[in-house]
């Protein structure tokens, strides 16, 4: 068996050893002679792993006792509106910086549904000027004291920006952040967030489970109106099993957990995410044949655009890297260029090889 370097942005290459043993244990888990995907999500053993899962990206994020962590499903996308009805009961106001797609799709679900409630969406800074190649500095935020919450996308993985600071707290606006494409990545100050929310196919698992951790006091408040099935609180008090889960999803971000404590936890992976993001953009800053387009100093470690300056070689490179076993390289189709997204699970050893075939094409074709 060759695995290719998978530089896919998501679904995205998760750790070997947790394919493999998820392989092993695929059959017959825990002795129950059946599948992690056959049992029941009300049986001991699966209750269990759902805890467990739990307790462990507690001790990762160093998540404190008065938040709760909930396994939901619809993707990070399903929460632009959930989180609109949890938070916004008795004050439909919101406040967004606006720093690439998601931030954008997040605002537009904004824009659908707080009017109609009698509230309004406030864009309190915005990076389109310069095609959201950077984060806007805080100092010229347009923020609102009144405001119900402030919406920050803490990586940008399309654009490929990130925030290297938490955005300081304004009264009692409540700071909501997207952390999908780097959660787990860095060690993150919780308390300094009211929610967080992270679609797990990038940097935990496979597509389907949706990670929120949201303050207490957030709890029991949203309108009247909010489905039943988007209900924090009942979510909460159902230790996220008040319908079936995605169970088998659960499971192997449990097996994550388990490997990145295995590797010291969120601490060391950061240094080997350093690492790697020093290498790729070492590289790309040394060079003209290629080009970052993200200003520096907000360059995200987990997704890295890049172009070509000759884009009629696009095509060319692509294939050449498709052959070498490198793959999923080509940009987002919003953006377009390359995108080597490397995540947790990616090697040093796939960034070096990634690095070496860009030195050698661009000797070739240069």
């Amino acid at each position: 068996m060759t695995r290719a370097y998978n530089f896919a942005a998501g679904p995205a290459t998760l750790p070997l050893e947790v394919l493999e043993q998820a392989r092993e244990e695929l059959l017959e888990w825990q002795g129950t002679g059946c599948s992690v995907m056959e049992v029941s999500h009300r049986g001991k053993e699966f209750e269990a792993c759902n805890a467990e899962a739990e307790q462990d990206l507690r001790d990762l994020l160093g998540i404190p006792s008065n938040y709760r962590v909930l396994f939901l499903q619809g993707g990070a996308s399903m929460q632009w509106s959930q989180i609109l009805f949890n938070l916004c009961g008795s004050n439909p106001h919101g406040d967004f910086i606006l720093t690439g797609e998601w931030t954008t799709r997040a605002v537009a679900e904004a824009q659908r549904l707080l009017p109609l409630w009698g509230g309004s969406v406030n864009v309190v800074a915005s990076s389109a000027d310069r095609n959201f190649s950077y984060i806007p500095d805080e100092s010229t935020w347009q923020r609102r004291k009144d405001a119900c919450f402030m919406h920050v996308c803490t990586n940008e993985t399309i654009q490929g920006v990130e925030y290297n600071f938490v955005p300081e707290q304004l009264g009692d606006v409540t700071l909501v952040a997207d952390m999908s494409s780097h959660i787990v990545s860095r060690p993150v100050d919780v308390a300094r967030y009211g929610l967080i929310y992270a679609g797990a196919q990038k940097n935990i698992g496979p597509a389907g489970v949706t990670i929120v951790i949201v303050r207490d006091d957030l709890l029991g408040k949203c309108r009247a109106d909010t489905p039943r099935m988007f209900d924090y609180k009942l979510m909460a008090d159902n230790h996220s099993l008040l319908n079936t889960p995605p169970t088998f999803g659960i499971y192997l971000a449990g097996l994550v957990f388990k490997w990145l404590k295995r590797q010291g936890g969120v601490e060391a992976i950061e240094r080997k995410n350093i690492a790697k993001a020093e290498l790729l953009y070492g590289y790309l800053d040394s060079q003209d044949f290629y080009y970052s387009p993200v200003a520096k100093r907000d360059r995200s470690r987990m997704n890295a655009p890049f172009r070509l300056k000759d884009e009629s070689l696009n095509a060319k490179f692509l294939a050449e890297t498709q052959a070498a076993g490198l793959v999923a390289l080509k940009g987002h189709k919003a953006v377009g260029g390359m995108r080597a997204s490397i995540y947790n699970a990616m090697p040093i050893e796939g960034v070096q090889a990634l690095v070496g075939f860009m030195r050698d094409f661009a000797a070739r074709n240069g």
